[in-house]
């Protein structure tokens, strides 16, 4: 079966990229593995301060991931396998691959403007070659139009 795997957070290229691999995934009788990453904070003198503000980017990171799940469900009938991780996006989602060896592709979203974003940046630069599996990238600035004839 092919996974398409997709990282989620609050961007609409994250979005884009999720309406991609979904469809893709309904396409051709996969499925979809979400991960929604929660950067590790920065050290900070009180422990409990510290371990309450991971607590409270977990649980913002838990609705997002499980917004975007119930959408998927309600289109194309199937529930994505979703994770929410702590630590450095682009060391999580190697370690993910590298465990999950049924990865079909690594979907990402580049931003409409500007930089494409830390994770297209990363694993689409001198990292390209070293993937376990296919990456692609899907255009921000697409509308569901765009995508849904694309995919």
């Amino acid at each position: 079966m092919r996974v398409y795997l997709v990282i989620m957070d609050e961007t609409p290229e994250a979005r884009v990229a999720l309406r991609f691999a979904s469809r893709r995934a309904a396409k051709t009788g996969g499925t979809v593995h979400i991960i929604a990453l929660v950067p590790k904070q920065q050290f900070v003198a009180f422990g409990g301060v510290q371990a309450t503000i991971e607590s409270e980017a977990k649980s913002r990171a838990e609705v997002l991931v499980m917004a975007a799940a119930g959408s998927l469900l309600q289109e194309s009938g199937r529930m994505p396998t979703i994770s929410v991780k702590v630590g450095d996006g682009a060391k999580v989602v190697q370690e993910y691959l590298v465990e999950h060896g049924n990865i079909a592709a690594l979907v990402l979203g580049a931003a409409a403007e500007g930089a494409p974003g830390p994770l297209v940046a990363h694993f689409a630069g001198s990292r390209a070659g070293q993937l376990p599996c296919p990456l692609m990238i899907v255009p921000g600035s697409l509308t569901e139009e765009e995508v849904d004839a694309l995919s």
